[in-house]
């Protein structure tokens, strides 16, 4: 009797966005990990893309400034969820691109319609070359970047939960009190929100997971379920 050969999973593209402190990056790598997936945090390649500016002396605010040499850095994502990393012109950048300069002025660099045209190419070609599938986190994937993913899910959290969850991030004299977290969420959440290119936003077709009250463990479990149904259905 000859038995069927096993057949591997099929190549799965998963988008999770949402807004800052609902747990994006700890939810994307842990089922990333679980499913045998590559893993994309394409905040960091806007931060990198944002640490270059500002390390060169470009205007930030002079948005044509910023897209005269938006194409100009090369960056490079590593796509393991258990070590993941980013290069800029061959530097290693993991560290740089968390600190509070860059952080204050991603939003203006990213909202640039030019560098969101560059990282969005680059983001799905990585995509598509992720041999068994990848999960990509930020705020416009399943709705911009890659619209067609095969599971699509939208984060969100209070704004009181966000801010503790951010300040818990904080180190040293970055640290911040929870008010001022939260207003600088905020802020950022109006100016994701309201850029005229790829705004943050749910996808029509997006499960939408309120993280507020849940464990991580019960937010992964959440995915992976919803990514394996799928797997199962296809």
């Amino acid at each position: 009797m000859e038995t069927a050969a096993r057949t591997a999973p099929a190549a799965v593209i998963v988008a999770i966005d949402g807004p800052a402190g609902t747990g994006k990056s700890s939810t994307s790598k842990a089922v990333a990990a679980k499913l045998g997936l590559g893993y994309l945090d394409t905040g960091a390649q806007y931060r990198a893309i944002t640490w270059w500016m500002v390390t060169n002396g470009i205007d930030v605010e002079d948005a044509v400034a910023v897209a005269d040499v938006a194409g100009k850095p090369t960056i490079v994502s590593g796509t393991d969820p258990a070590a993941p990393t980013i290069t800029v012109d061959g530097t290693d950048v993991s560290a740089p691109i968390r600190t509070q300069e860059v952080t204050s002025r991603v939003s203006a660099v990213s909202a640039v319609p030019e560098v969101r045209s560059v990282i969005t190419e680059l983001q799905r070609t990585i995509a598509a070359e992720a041999p068994r599938g990848i999960v990509v986190e930020g705020r416009d994937i399943g709705t911009t970047v890659l619209p067609d993913a095969d599971v699509k899910i939208f984060l969100t959290a209070s704004p009181e939960v966000r801010a503790a969850r951010r300040s818990g991030e904080l180190k040293g004299k970055e640290a911040a009190d929870l008010a001022a977290t939260q207003a600088a969420l905020a802020k950022r959440d109006a100016l994701d929100s309201g850029r005229e290119t790829s705004p943050l936003a749910k996808a029509d077709d997006a499960v939408e997971v309120d993280t507020s009250e849940l464990t991580l463990d019960q937010v992964i479990e959440c995915v992976v379920t919803l990514v394996e149904e799928k797997r199962t259905a296809a």
